[in-house]
This record gives C-alpha cells, sequence and structure tokens, in this order.
C-alpha cells in the first residue's frame, strides 16, 4: 500500500481528501501533458527497440514500430501549438527512435516505409 492510496483505519471515520490528494486535470497546461505523453511513448519504443537494461529480453520490433507511428504523429500534429522549444527535442528522439528501428530491423524498411515516416518523411543516418 502506498501513502498516496488511505484507507480507513479503525477509529478514523473520515473519508480521504481525495481532491486535496489529485492534482486537478484542468490545471495541467497542454504542453505538458502533450510532452508527457510523448515520454512515455519514447521510453516504451526504446525499450521495445531493447535499449534499456537486458534490452534482448523486451525487443519486439512491432510494438516499437506502433509507438513509433503514435509518437510521430503526435509530435507531428502537436508541433506547431507547444512551440519549437518543446517540439525540438521531441523531434530529436523520435528521429534517435526511427534510427534505431532501422538498425535493429532484419530486413529494413525502405526509406519512408519506416515507423512514423508517413508524418516525418524518410529518415536517413
Amino acid at each position: 500500500m502506498s501513502d498516496a492510496t488511505p484507507e480507513a483505519t479503525p477509529g478514523n471515520d473520515r473519508a480521504p481528501d481525495f481532491d486535496t490528494m489529485t492534482r486537478d486535470i484542468a490545471d495541467v497546461p497542454a504542453v505538458e501533458v502533450i510532452t508527457t505523453v510523448a515520454v512515455h511513448l519514447m521510453s516504451a519504443a526504446a525499450v521495445n527497440l531493447g535499449l534499456a537494461e537486458e534490452g534482448d529480453q523486451h525487443k519486439d520490433l512491432d510494438e516499437a514500430r506502433k509507438l513509433i507511428h503514435a509518437l510521430a504523429g503526435l509530435v507531428t500534429a502537436s508541433a506547431t501549438e507547444i512551440s519549437n522549444f518543446h517540439a525540438a527535442p521531441l523531434r530529436d528522439g523520435l528521429k534517435s527512435l526511427q534510427l534505431a528501428f532501422r538498425e535493429a530491423s532484419v530486413v529494413p524498411d525502405e526509406p519512408g516505409q519506416g515507423p512514423g515516416e508517413k508524418f516525418t518523411g524518410p529518415v536517413y543516418s
């Protein structure tokens, strides 16, 4: 059990005040939500590319392809909304994952056919 989810204890008949324990999603700026989701997609893709500790154990290129494709769509669609300051590092991370995917593939995709390249255009090293 964690401190974030308290349980009622004997003699404590007060229900936990979850409103004070959680951040109201309405208060979270869109750029923060978008970048957080992008970082989660990047991390999951990296693990599925075998780039994490004990990488080969978690390697799944089919899953990595889906995650990179979703990341490319998110980054491309949101770039003008989140400013270049936030979008540039996301684009760099995306390109690194696309190149890592190409390297990890036994039979590399044709230029422009790799994961997310429908949104980003062909990726070259």
